[in-house]
């Protein structure tokens, strides 16, 4: 299965969400990249993603987004393929 990275908090409801749909969908391994504890990594997240807020989400290469745009795409049938792939 494809490499998931996950920019997240401590804290976050959307975070906890990303993970349960990932994990229904098969995904085993989460890379978290808690970017309350790691500011430096912050400033990385946004800048490969142009976003301040958590969950910023990697398939393989893709960024796929926060929680609605996960949602999003799972509804399309582009999750599993992006997850396959």
């Amino acid at each position: 299965m494809t490499k998931v990275i996950m920019y997240s908090t401590a804290f976050c409801p959307y975070c906890v969400m990303a993970e349960r749909m990932l994990r229904a969908r098969g995904v085993t391994e989460i890379e978290k990249i808690r970017v309350d504890l790691e500011p430096a990594r912050r400033a990385e997240m946004m800048e490969k993603t142009g976003r301040r807020t958590v969950p910023q989400i990697f398939i393989g290469g893709t960024h796929v987004g926060g929680y609605d745009d996960l949602a999003k795409l799972d509804r399309s049938d582009g999750l599993m393929k992006l997850l396959a792939a």
